[in-house]
């Protein structure tokens, strides 16, 4: 039996988003680098990021050629161009002031995936590289990850938003990530819902 899917948010219409999408138009420009993994994944939050700030563009793809039109439209970008990176060369972007109108280049894959992308793209490099100040808590409760410090993707774009832009209302991006946890919450089996309910230490990857 085929399953029904929203034409707007593309979600099953049992998990439908549309009611807590409220959309928002920031000055960044967010340009998602998204491993091919990452697509069809239940738990994608570039989706719902995507359904938030509908400028937001997502190139798919882990090689260099995959990324032959992302680097075309950087080169003819007129705007100041960062990736958010954290490296022992990247800056805390909430110490170093950065115009909001610029571009924000995020890699989305889990650490290891992420790593491999920018080891088969040295041309990001040519970029300064930004990363979040410590201290963020992330609300991905769905995903588990090894390190304490992991984002998914909406998020780390959340905190960077308001980071460059104090005076822009990022709620909307959280309220929808969270009506998006919920729904997968509640699409479990009863026994593995009362777990994440429970759980106060909702760790992530970067999805």
């Amino acid at each position: 039996m085929s399953r029904h899917y929203c034409a707007i948010c593309r979600y099953p219409q049992n998990a439908c988003l549309c009611a807590s999408v409220q959309p928002i138009s920031p000055m960044t420009q967010l340009v998602v680098l998204q491993h091919p993994s990452e697509v069809e994944h239940k738990k994608n939050s570039v989706r719902v990021l995507s359904l938030v700030v509908a400028e937001t563009q997502v190139y798919v793809g882990e090689s260099e050629a995959d990324f032959n039109g992302l680097r075309e439209y950087l080169a003819a970008c007129n705007k100041p161009i960062y990736l958010v990176y954290p490296s022992e060369q990247s800056v805390s972007v909430e110490q170093q002031p950065i115009n909001p109108d610029c571009v924000l280049l995020l890699l989305d894959g889990t650490w290891r995936k992420a790593f491999k992308m920018l080891q088969l793209n040295p041309w990001l490099t040519q970029y300064p590289a930004v990363h979040l100040a410590e201290g963020y808590e992330s609300r991905y409760r769905i995903r588990k990850s090894s390190r304490s410090d992991s984002l998914s993707t909406l998020e780390a774009c959340a905190y960077m938003l308001s980071a460059l832009d104090p005076a822009l209302d990022v709620q909307p991006l959280m309220a929808a990530f969270d009506a998006m946890v919920e729904l997968r919450i509640k699409a479990m089996p009863s026994t593995v819902q009362a777990r994440y309910q429970n759980s106060n230490k909702p760790n992530c990857e970067t999805k």
